[in-house]
C-alpha cells in the first residue's frame, strides 16, 4: 500500500474509540468519529471532551463527531472499528454499503464471536468478500492513550504493507504501533487475555494474594501460548505486545474491565448480575466458553479458561474454581 492514509474514520465513541481518534489526530490525520449518543457527539464537537467515557479530560486536537454512520465511513482512507466484539457482524453489515473496496478495516475490539467461534477478522471476511482487514491490540488503557501517555501496540494485517501503512498513520511521539502479518496471533492474544484476566481478578477479589495472581498470570500465558500455537500464531507475536504484554497489563490492574469483573466475582457477586444490561462490558465473559471450545477442537489443555467459563455459566462456584486451580495435580512446568 503506497498511498498515505490521511483520513481516518473511527466507529465507536466510547473511551477506547475516542482515545484512538485522539491518537490519529495527534499523528496529523483528519479524523471523523461516529457515536450513537447525541450528548457525546455534541461534547466532542463543541467542548473537545467526552465526559461520559473520559471524564475530566479536555483536548486540543480536532476531531469531528457525527451520529450519521455514513459520514464516518464514506470516502475514508481507513476505518477503525471500535465497537463491542459481539456486535462486529452487525456493524460490518451497516458499514458495508458506504465502504469503498480496498479500504482497510482495523478491528480494535478484543474477542471471539460467541455464536460462531470465529475470529473477528473471519467475521468481516464473511460479510465483505475481499475485505482488507487488520487488528489492533496490545497493552493499552484508553485513558493512557487519551492523555498522551507513552503506549506501544501491535497492528496486524496479512498484507503486511497495509499494517505498515496503518502503523504510520497512527504513530506519534506518544503512540507507537508495531506492524506484523500475524493476524491470527494478535487476535488470539487479545481475546484470551480477557478471559485470563477474569481469573486473576477473581483470585485477588477472593483474597488469595499477589503470589496467586502472579501464578495465574504465568500459567495463563502458558494456556494462551498453547492455543495460539495450535491455531498458527507466531511465537514472537505471543511473546510480544499483543500477547504477553497485554496479558500482564490486563491481569494486574482494576483499570481493566475484565480484571474488575473478576474482582467482583471473587467478592461474591453473581455472574448474571455483572453481565446484566447497564453493566460495564467485559469481553472475556463472552469469549470464555468459545475459548474452551477452541481448546477442545485443537486438543489443547486450558484449565484456567475452563474454570472461568464454568463460573460465568454458574456451573461452578468461584470458591471451588479457585481451589481446584491452585491444587491441580503436580506436574513438570514445561508440560
Amino acid at each position: 500500500m503506497a498511498r498515505e492514509l490521511q483520513s481516518i474514520g473511527v466507529i465507536g465513541g466510547g473511551a477506547f474509540g475516542t482515545a484512538l481518534a485522539l491518537a490519529a489526530a495527534r499523528a496529523g490525520r483528519d479524523v471523523t468519529i461516529w457515536a450513537r449518543d447525541e450528548a457525546t457527539v455534541e461534547a466532542i464537537n463543541t467542548s473537545h471532551s467526552n465526559p461520559k467515557y473520559l471524564p475530566d479530560l479536555v483536548w486540543q486536537e480536532k476531531i469531528t463527531a457525527t451520529m450519521q454512520l455514513s459520514e464516518a465511513v464514506r470516502g475514508q482512507d481507513a476505518l477503525l472499528l471500535v465497537t463491542p466484539a459481539q456486535t462486529t457482524r452487525e456493524m460490518i453489515a451497516k458499514i458495508k454499503p458506504d465502504l469503498e473496496a480496498g479500504t482497510p478495516v482495523l478491528l480494535c475490539a478484543k474477542g471471539i464471536e460467541a455464536a460462531t467461534g470465529e475470529l473477528l477478522s473471519q467475521v468481516v471476511q464473511d460479510e465483505i468478500e475481499g475485505a482488507v482487514v487488520g487488528a489492533l491490540s496490545g497493552p493499552s488503557f484508553a485513558s493512557d492513550i487519551a492523555k498522551g501517555l507513552p503506549t506501544a501496540i501491535t497492528i496486524a494485517c496479512e498484507q503486511v504493507e497495509v499494517a505498515d501503512a496503518l502503523a504510520k498513520a497512527l504513530a506519534s511521539a506518544s503512540f507507537r504501533p508495531y506492524a506484523t502479518d500475524d493476524l491470527t496471533g494478535v487476535q488470539i492474544g487479545g481475546a484470551l487475555k480477557n478471559v485470563l484476566a477474569i481469573a486473576c481478578g477473581a483470585a485477588v477479589g477472593y483474597g488469595l494474594g499477589a503470589s496467586a495472581q502472579a501464578a495465574l498470570t504465568t500459567r495463563g500465558f502458558a494456556e494462551l501460548s498453547r492455543l495460539g500455537s495450535a491455531m498458527g500464531a507466531k511465537r514472537d507475536t505471543l511473546m510480544g505486545l499483543s500477547g504477553l504484554g497485554d496479558l500482564v497489563l490486563t491481569c494486574s490492574s482494576a483499570q481493566s474491565r475484565n480484571f474488575a469483573f473478576g474482582l467482583e466475582l471473587g467478592r461474591g457477586r453473581k455472574p448474571k448480575d455483572l453481565i446484566a444490561p447497564g453493566q460495564k462490558l467485559a469481553e472475556g465473559a463472552f469469549s470464555a466458553n468459545i475459548a474452551v471450545e477452541l481448546a477442545h477442537t485443537h486438543g489443547v489443555e486450558m484449565p484456567i479458561a475452563t474454570a472461568v467459563a464454568a463460573v460465568i455459566s454458574e456451573d461452578l462456584e468461584i470458591q471451588r474454581a479457585l481451589s481446584d486451580l491452585m491444587t491441580r495435580p503436580l506436574k513438570r512446568e514445561a508440560q
